[in-house]
């Protein structure tokens, strides 16, 4: 009988490529992967401890988990607050934190050996994977330098820590080869990568390469159809960057948390603090090229945030004119700094302020997609129904932004490229039709 494993991925795209990782490995030796509780063995859940609302969600799921079977491991971030989670659950067969995959598996064995004989040993090259076939995260570092006073990344993920780029772009060639379309490149914080070496150099096909973001988009645009950055921090580096999405060699796509706009606050967050010259990057930027969308997260109803603050950053948005943004209403994590900050502002306000906040924003959202009305736009379709099907433009990334939907039945299957005209936009999705299939 091969043991058979049940496993749950928490959080955020950076954990869904740890648990990649670790499927590809149970994978490996032999485990088959149960769908159901019903059908594990033993469960292993891959946390999240970012914020308090994910840490509440992580031991519900170890709760729900545990009344369905006796035998639960548990990993990732919050796996690093072991004791936490040991207070809650003592029955728990192990607890590890992020980059502990080999003290998981030294448990996995222990509790449930792998077949001595496994038939399962092949997996496809590419690993296992999450995400739909024609699409793959692929993450470049661990850990973060930064110390901003709402997050505990740093704690629980340690500090920033770049993968070799020869190792990247080897990974991402696999990926490519067995037919990934798009590749999304992800990290704490992408637009860091390789500061921790000193950007040295290393080789990837006999190629001498710096370890850096711009090398490293440059490389990655030469090998996937589409190259998708994500949580870019707005360092000067990033001006290096527009010419390539210019010239089409990385999409015009940039993830950029600003959390805040008014100097006061950023400095109380400990992030940039220069919200004028981030305008003026801005129309830099589209300057150089004009296809560029440009999503964002804000925090509202942070320590200290007045009136006048968040009707600054309500200014900032109108005048930055960003695609697409998020936002979340402060929450205290456990152990940040921002916790021991005076003026806390009332749960009420900070609902207030993030209803405010998304209405506002809606409205630029909307006319910026009325204005891609009779465009056409280079789409990858992601999935295909008998009526319909949907797609994404380079504005649009999968699970966080909106769809180009194309009614009618079309010969197409997912990881296509076509060219669609649009004809009609909604609340965060646009119409489209068929301009051309042969593209690319």
């Amino acid at each position: 009988m091969i043991p058979s494993v049940g496993f749950i991925s928490l959080g955020c795209p950076k954990a869904t490529v740890d648990s990649e990782r670790l499927l590809t490995r149970l994978r490996a030796d032999g485990y088959r992967i149960a769908p159901d509780y019903a059908t594990a063995d033993l469960i292993i859940i891959n946390t999240c401890g970012f914020i308090d609302d994910a840490v509440a969600e992580s031991l519900d799921t170890i709760g729900e988990a545990l009344d369905a079977c006796d035998q639960v491991m548990v990993t990732g971030c919050l796996g690093a607050r072991g004791a936490m989670i040991r207070d809650a659950y003592p029955n728990l067969l192990a607890i590890t934190g992020p980059e502990q995959d080999d003290q998981l598996m030294e448990a996995l064995y222990r509790h449930l050996p792998p077949p001595e004989h496994p038939s399962g040993r092949l997996t496809p090259p590419q690993g296992v994977k999450l995400t739909p076939a024609h699409s793959a995260y692929i993450k470049i570092s661990e850990g973060c330098d930064h110390l901003c006073s709402f997050c505990v990344i740093p704690s629980l993920r340690g500090p920033l820590r770049s993968r070799p780029i020869g190792e990247v772009l080897e990974e991402a060639q696999r990926l490519v080869d067995n037919g990934v379309r798009e590749l999304m490149v992800i990290a704490q914080d992408t637009s860091a990568y390789g500061r921790d070496s000193k950007h040295q150099l290393d080789f990837w096909g006999g190629r001498p390469l710096r370890t850096d973001i711009t090398s490293l988009a440059q490389v990655l645009g030469e090998i996937a159809p589409w190259v998708r950055l994500h949580y870019i921090y707005p360092y000067p580096s990033v001006d290096q960057l527009i010419p390539l999405m210019a010239q089409e060699l990385i999409l015009p796509y940039l993830d950029m948390p600003l959390q805040h706009a008014h100097p006061a606050i950023l400095r109380a967050m400990r992030r940039p603090a220069a919200a004028e010259r981030m305008l003026e990057k801005l129309a830099n930027w589209r300057e150089q090229c004009p296809t560029l969308a440009i999503r964002s997260t804000f925090i509202v109803g942070f320590p200290g945030e007045t009136e006048a603050e968040f009707e600054h950053l309500l200014e900032f948005l109108t005048e930055a004119q960003l695609d697409r943004v998020g936002c979340f209403a402060y929450s205290p994590v456990t152990g940040a700094a921002a916790n021991a900050l005076p003026d806390q502002v009332p749960e009420r306000i900070k609902q207030e302020r993030l209803a405010q906040l998304m209405q506002h924003q809606a409205k630029i959202s909307r006319a910026k997609l009325r204005d891609r009305i009779g465009q056409e736009l280079l789409v990858m379709i992601d999935r295909v129904e008998p009526d319909r099907c949907f797609a994404r433009s380079h504005a649009d990334a999968p699970e966080i932004d909106g769809e180009v939907i194309i009614p009618g039945t079309w010969d197409v299957t997912p990881g296509d490229f076509i060219l669609a005209r649009i004809t009609e936009s909604k609340e965060h999705d646009l119409i489209g039709e068929p301009a051309d299939y042969d593209v690319r």
